[in-house]
């Protein structure tokens, strides 16, 4: 009898992109529920509030964060780990060709340095979380046009 579950060789590129979906997914969902219950929010003065735009709280960073970067990270290294289909697999595989992990991905990671360029934009001074957040948003941003992991999530 053969096991239904395939081995799949991951190059080590996709590797390291899974592992930093994982540890932004973690974070996040760590640092959004600490900015929806006040765990951290705490530690932000309330005039900070004042120089964001249409935001008097911080619910809508926090939901973003744990939601948009945490949630939507598990989602993206999950689908990367397992190739199986998502949200609109068909219509991300005829619109990149790859696996809808891979578009996932990059848009993760423009939008993690977004995010990081809007806190050194709004709020004051900067902190080395910024910058390894900034990284890491890079790293996921262009790790999936690396060749090994383009063509691991290439679908045919």
């Amino acid at each position: 009898m053969t096991s239904s579950l395939a081995v799949v060789r991951r190059p080590r590129p996709v590797t390291v992109t899974v592992g930093l979906l994982v540890f932004l997914a973690l974070s996040a969902v760590a640092g959004g529920i600490g900015l929806i219950d006040g765990g951290i929010s705490d530690q932000f003065p309330a005039d900070w509030l004042d120089r964001l735009p249409l935001i008097d709280s911080w619910l809508i960073p926090g939901l973003v964060l744990g939601v948009g970067f945490g949630l939507g990270s598990f989602v993206a290294a999950y689908g990367m780990l397992t190739l199986r289909g998502g949200p609109r697999p068909a219509a991300a595989l005829r619109w990149t060709g790859h696996h809808w992990s891979w578009s996932a991905t990059i848009a993760l990671g423009v939008g993690q340095v977004v995010w990081i360029a809007l806190e050194l934009i709004y709020l004051p001074g900067w902190s080395w979380l910024q910058v390894i957040y900034g990284g890491i948003g890079v790293a996921l941003a262009v790790l999936p046009l690396l060749p090994a992991v383009s063509a691991h999530l290439r679908r045919p």
